[in-house]
């Protein structure tokens, strides 16, 4: 299902933890009412096809979807926005909490075992990999992410099966594996929220700034194309007749009643606008134009031969 802008967002939340955790990262609070997804994106100063263009990412693996991403005009503020609090999770409250739960799965009892402390380390290397992968992020070095969104994924399934093969047991430590459950699941809740980041970054992220680097070289583009040729003035033809016709610019001053003076100022301005300088040029261009006859210029440049 593709979701629009006049849809409730209360049928949005309850169908979907996925769609939960992208209202969380934009701080839209809970509460919605029987609202559509476009109001309440109004009431929270977000750009409602930017938000859809999120859920819909994530909830569909359908090229309709991903058609209509391509085709969304995506807010980069917006998607920046959103990309930072879901930094500010990852790096503030899930890791660290997974952390906490970590450390309290191990028996404290146990000091003949460096097996859980050697696990605790893995996942600290982990952490900081993730964060170095977000700074990167936040600097805008996204050709690192092509490598880094997969191996960070498979780092934490990595770590599953490093506490499910090797893992000790502690008979001895009340609810030890509860507590390790309770981490598992969490590294396995944490592995599909990052997929899922990774997935935000890629289809969406990526494509808006190429899109916007694209339009940003056209615009310069654009503006730096030769100006589009100016028109000759009535005085400014006339000057050009006479030019192809053989006169100099004493004479042409003479027919026209102008200055010397005139008559050169009206040749630069003729040159500078048809970007043309030399006599044969500006004939070519008179004859194209019709300012002057070929049959003209024949009786005036008669054939010598």
């Amino acid at each position: 299902m593709i979701y629009r802008g006049i849809d409730k967002m209360s049928e949005l939340l309850s169908r979907d933890k996925r769609a939960m955790q992208i209202v969380s990262r934009f701080g839209i609070p809970m509460g919605v009412g029987d609202k559509t997804i476009e109001s309440v994106c109004e009431e929270n100063g977000i750009h409602t096809p930017t938000f859809l263009a999120i859920v819909n990412n994530v909830r569909s693996d359908d090229r309709v979807c991903d058609t209509m991403i391509e085709r969304t005009e995506i807010d980069l503020p917006t998607l920046q926005k959103y990309l930072r609090n879901a930094h500010a999770y990852f790096l503030e409250f899930q890791l660290p909490r997974l952390r906490r739960q970590l450390i309290e799965a191990i028996d404290p009892t146990d000091t003949t075992n460096q097996i859980p402390l050697l696990i605790l380390r893995y996942y600290d290397e982990y952490v900081q990999e993730i964060r170095t992968h977000i700074e990167h992020e936040d600097e805008g070095r996204l050709e690192v992410h092509a490598t880094d969104d997969q191996h960070i994924t498979q780092k934490l399934h990595e770590l599953v099966n490093l506490i499910v093969k090797y893992y000790p047991s502690h008979p001895s430590y009340p609810f030890a594996n509860e507590l390790m459950t309770t981490v598992l699941l969490g590294i396995y809740q944490t592995e599909e929220e990052l997929k899922m980041h990774c997935g935000i970054e890629d289809d969406i992220l990526r494509p808006a700034i190429q899109k916007q680097k694209e339009q940003a070289n056209n615009r310069k583009s654009k503006s730096e194309s030769p100006k589009q040729q100016e028109e000759l003035s009535e005085r400014e033809k006339e000057v050009l007749t006479l030019v192809v016709q053989g006169l100099i610019n004493k004479e042409i001053a003479d027919q026209l009643h102008l200055s010397l003076h005139t008559v050169v100022s009206h040749r630069k301005n003729i040159a500078r606008k048809l970007n043309i300088h030399s006599t044969a040029g500006l004939t070519i261009y008179a004859i194209v134009n019709h300012l002057v006859e070929v049959e003209e210029l024949n009786r005036q440049w008669p054939d010598n031969n």
